[in-house]
């Protein structure tokens, strides 16, 4: 079944350094959010075998989820209001928590993450201020199973 891409579900945290889990209180990133892409990177290798016939085969050797949701921006939104309050900061200072949720409400990720490219007020005079960002897993988040079966 398809589902809207509304249906998924994008919240943020701050994080502590030396934190191991997050918290259960989640701030969710949708408010005048009208996009978010996927901007996942995988880096791969290229290998042949004695055992097959020359021919290379891929393997994927890591994987960096990332997401940039794209927007207006509203200072009151807290969700906004923590990105947005880490533009000026580096390093760990850059790290939130982020969890995904599938648009069908059966499966999501949780990990750490770090935030860049983050726009919190640009455009045209005439145009309301826009918000962007890059949120970038860290490690390969935690799936969890939410379906029950």
């Amino acid at each position: 079944m398809r589902q809207k891409n509304a249906l998924r579900g994008h919240f943020v945290q701050a994080y502590k350094p030396g934190e191991k889990e997050p918290g259960t209180e989640w701030l969710e990133l949708a408010k005048y959010i009208s996009t978010i892409g996927d901007d996942t990177q995988e880096e791969t290798e290229d290998m042949a075998f004695y055992d097959g016939d020359g021919t290379l085969e891929t393997d994927v050797i890591s994987v960096a989820g990332a997401y940039t949701p794209e927007g207006f921006y509203d200072s009151e939104d807290p969700a906004q209001a923590l990105i947005a309050g880490l533009k000026y900061k580096t390093g760990d200072e850059r790290k939130i928590w982020h969890k995904v949720v599938s648009a069908d409400g059966k499966k999501e990720w949780v990990g750490r993450a770090t935030v860049s490219a983050i726009v919190a007020g640009a455009g045209d005079a005439s145009a309301y201020e826009t918000f962007s960002c890059n949120i970038r897993f860290d490690t390969l988040p935690e799936e969890t199973d939410l379906s029950g079966e």
